[in-house]
């Protein structure tokens, strides 16, 4: 692959991860007022028996084969990386596919399905935390701000979710958002400018 085409491709995946970023953004707004941002996790968006659903889970598929792609792109990672964000990026594709149960009460769900997505939704916060832990390790002694920042975050934000869970919705998007934006730089290969 030419330099060209390897440009065209690594703004193809950045380009994936903001239409991913936006429609994840959007979904509440097709989701019934027993939804609320702020209390209900991005998972509750795309769960089972859920009217609108499948925009939360396209915004999974598309954010999970974006790193995918980037992967491809990354000759520059060391392999353990390579590997904890292909993890990542698979498991993204496994929350889009099995779902969280419903939030409305008395539903019938799967519960297998909810259990598949719970797990899957584990092992993707393992390898972002991990991953990006390798990545900065590789960039010492001048880690960029935004490895940093990524990492707290994703140590720091599901620990903040489980002591507030009024507020895990909001937090998780945070999360989110950090992790698009990490991805994003790292898909235009423009890091921030301050190091440590």
């Amino acid at each position: 692959m030419g330099p060209v085409d390897r440009s065209r491709a690594r703004a193809g995946v950045a380009g994936a991860l903001v239409v991913s970023a936006t429609l994840l953004a959007v979904s509440p707004l097709v989701l019934t007022d027993v939804y609320s941002v702020l209390t209900n996790t991005t998972s509750e968006a795309a769960a089972q028996a859920t009217n609108g659903a499948w925009v939360a889970r396209g915004a999974f598929f598309l954010f999970g084969l974006a790193v995918l792609g980037l992967v491809s792109l990354k000759n520059n990672w060391p392999p353990s990386a390579r590997w904890l964000h292909r993890l990542f990026g698979v498991s993204m594709l496994a929350v889009a596919v099995f779902s969280h149960r419903p939030i409305a009460s008395g539903v019938p769900y799967d519960v297998f399905e909810d259990t598949l997505h719970s797990v899957a939704a584990t092992a993707m916060g393992f390898a972002f935390a991990a991953g990006v832990l390798v990545v900065g390790w590789e960039r010492i002694p001048r880690w960029r701000l935004l490895d940093l920042i990524a990492l707290a975050a994703s140590i720091a934000i599901p620990v903040a979710m489980g002591l507030a869970g009024d507020w895990a919705g909001l937090l998780q998007r945070l999360l989110f958002l950090i992790a698009y934006v990490w991805y994003v730089a790292e898909a235009v290969d423009r890091g921030p400018a301050l190091h440590f």
